[in-house]
């Protein structure tokens, strides 16, 4: 979901990453988050301890991605060149 505004675009289709980059990136965002979170509440309703660790070891592995997408595409870009933010 994340490379297909991308995809598109290389393949020449410069419409679909401007009117729908934003959609892909968010969706692919929120899936990275929704799905760990999910299966975290339902391992914790249903006390199963070795898929509870799982969705850990998931959410963690998704958090990465995440937190370099916040950082390097939203926080960085806001800073002016020869700025420390």
């Amino acid at each position: 979901m994340l490379l297909t505004p991308a995809i598109a675009f290389a393949l020449g289709f410069p419409t679909v990453r401007e009117d729908f980059g934003v959609i892909f990136g968010s969706v692919a965002l929120i899936s990275a988050v929704a799905a760990p979170l999910m299966g975290l509440v339902l391992s914790l309703v249903a006390r199963r301890q070795r898929a509870r660790r799982r969705f850990i070891v998931m959410g963690a592995v998704s958090g990465v991605p995440v937190l370099f997408f916040l950082v390097f595409g939203v926080l960085y870009t806001e800073c002016p060149d020869g700025h420390h933010c």
